[in-house]
């Protein structure tokens, strides 16, 4: 028995393999040289690049679920997802409808990338860390197990995410109609880092090169090149970054 749904529409490259239990939707796209896992399922128009991997109970191309009281609009039309060259997708990622990442990014196990998601080439979205609607995250980032990055957030090349760090977008914390104007993601500037447990605050910019101290609590915008830490409860400056930490002083591929 053929336990794979495959549309007759799908384009399948050469030398795949192909894991039991599959769906595979209309007008997808699957380069030469990749392995999808058992129990994938793969939505309509999703185009993926040459030698991906992508792993057991996966989707990709998920539809957004919009809620009744949503400010999305409900007849809104997103492109198919595309998913790189050389990418990895772990276990029971999703990644949803208009989602675009580039090549050689890993997204692990249990991670979620949704609608209108940008990713830059090389970049890691760690177990577990969740990417909200309508980001832009950058080149060689990585985002470290359970981060949360909120909706509408901008993170250029070479961002470090550690593991639990949380963003926000709301400063009205879901109430007041005034806040539908209001909605900004953050902002971390190239080579920015946060670190484990930092919250920061909707809106705000974390410069160049500075660097967040685990646990802070970011209320105002960090300078490039800055160190800040928790005094109290608050962020604040301690330093500047040394030298020999900052990006343009590595020996790295652009």
């Amino acid at each position: 028995m053929d336990t794979k749904v495959i549309d007759g529409t799908a384009t399948i490259g050469s030398d795949i393999r192909l894991g039991e239990f599959i769906v595979i939707g209309k007008s997808v796209r699957i380069g030469q040289g990749s392995v999808i896992g058992h129990h994938v399922v793969i939505h309509e128009g999703t185009e993926i690049g040459d030698n991906v991997r992508i792993d057991d109970y996966t989707v990709i191309g998920k539809e957004p679920m919009i809620a009744a009281n949503s400010i999305i609009p409900k007849d809104r039309r997103l492109k198919p997802a595309t998913i790189g060259a050389g990418c990895i997708i772990g276990t029971s990622a999703i990644i949803y409808r208009g989602a675009d990442v580039g090549n050689h990014v890993l997204i692990a196990d249990l991670a979620t990338v949704r609608e209108e998601v940008t990713i830059g080439d090389y970049t890691i979205i760690g177990r577990g860390a969740a990417v909200e609607n309508s980001c832009t995250i950058g080149r060689y980032c990585k985002l470290e197990t359970n981060s949360y990055i909120t909706a509408y957030s901008e993170l250029a090349d070479r961002v470090f995410v550690a593991p639990c760090v949380a963003t926000s977008n709301d400063n009205f914390v879901g109430r007041t109609k005034e806040r539908f104007n209001c909605f900004k993601g953050i902002i971390a500037e190239k080579g920015a880092r946060i670190g484990v447990n930092a919250t920061i605050l909707p809106g705000k910019r974390i410069g160049a090169d500075a660097l967040v101290a685990g646990g802070a609590l970011v209320t105002k915008d960090v300078p490039s090149k800055t160190i800040v830490v928790n005094r109290g409860v608050r962020a604040e400056f301690l330093k500047n970054v040394p030298d020999e930490q900052l990006l343009e002083n590595q020996d790295w591929p652009e």
